[in-house]
């Protein structure tokens, strides 16, 4: 049963990029961890907050391998990371395609369809839709064409035209800063109520036990107890 001092609904943000994999990887994490909690009674509304693993990417990415490799010190020690991301993929009930990858996007456009995903109620689709996109079928989610596609399929039409303009871009910029400049490094992040609880795609039950305990800390701080 739910204790009468933790609030029905609080607010989690998770600060993440759509080319993250262990922020897809977290995100199957999380979805254990709230039904563990939905069981005892809380409810956490859930918000997504962009960050760029790759800040300086050029607008129209790079050629993965290339890349991976300048990154890494070789193709191969590349592919060896891959396996061990789709080995713990695999463990969250998730498949990476790493081979079906080609290029690593720049993913402001892709935070920028986020943004608007929140605003018209659909964002939780649509982030599950770009991660399936990128890590499933290697799909180029840098570029607008893909992305309109993606997003329509989540339910979210019409981003190719919000693309062509500036719609989100500087509150998508400035969300990217802010976190750089709170000390936030790696990702995913997990915040609630705006306090930073952990970093990592930690398992659910342990995940759960976080969200629990802060929610408890936060109501009795709350109550000035």
């Amino acid at each position: 049963m739910r204790s009468l001092n933790i609030p029905a609904v609080r607010s989690i943000d998770i600060i993440s990029d759509a080319i993250c994999p262990w922020c897809w990887i977290g995100k199957a994490h999380l979805a254990a961890a709230l039904e563990e909690l939905r069981a005892e009674g809380l409810e956490f509304r859930i918000r997504w907050r962009p960050f760029q693993l790759n800040p300086d990417m050029p607008p129209e990415g790079v050629e993965r391998d290339a890349y991976r490799a300048a990154k890494f010190g070789s193709l191969e020690r590349s592919r060896e990371l891959d396996a061990n991301v789709a080995e713990a993929g695999r463990a969250a009930g998730l498949t990476f395609r790493f081979d079906l990858m080609r290029r690593t996007p720049n993913t402001v456009a892709a935070h920028r369809v986020i943004r608007a995903a929140e605003e018209a109620g659909v964002q939780q689709p649509v982030v599950d839709a770009l991660f399936s996109a990128y890590f499933e079928h290697g799909r180029d989610i840098g570029d607008p064409a893909t992305l309109e596609e993606v997003a329509a399929g989540a339910g979210l039409p019409g981003m190719a035209a919000m693309l062509a303009g500036d719609a989100h871009r500087d509150i998508v910029l400035a969300e990217d800063m802010a976190a750089r400049r709170a000390g936030i490094s790696g990702v995913p992040s997990f915040l609630m109520d705006r306090h930073l609880l952990f970093s990592g795609a930690m398992p659910g039950p342990r995940m759960a036990a976080a969200f629990r305990q802060a929610a408890a800390i936060l109501a009795a701080r709350e109550k000035g107890t």
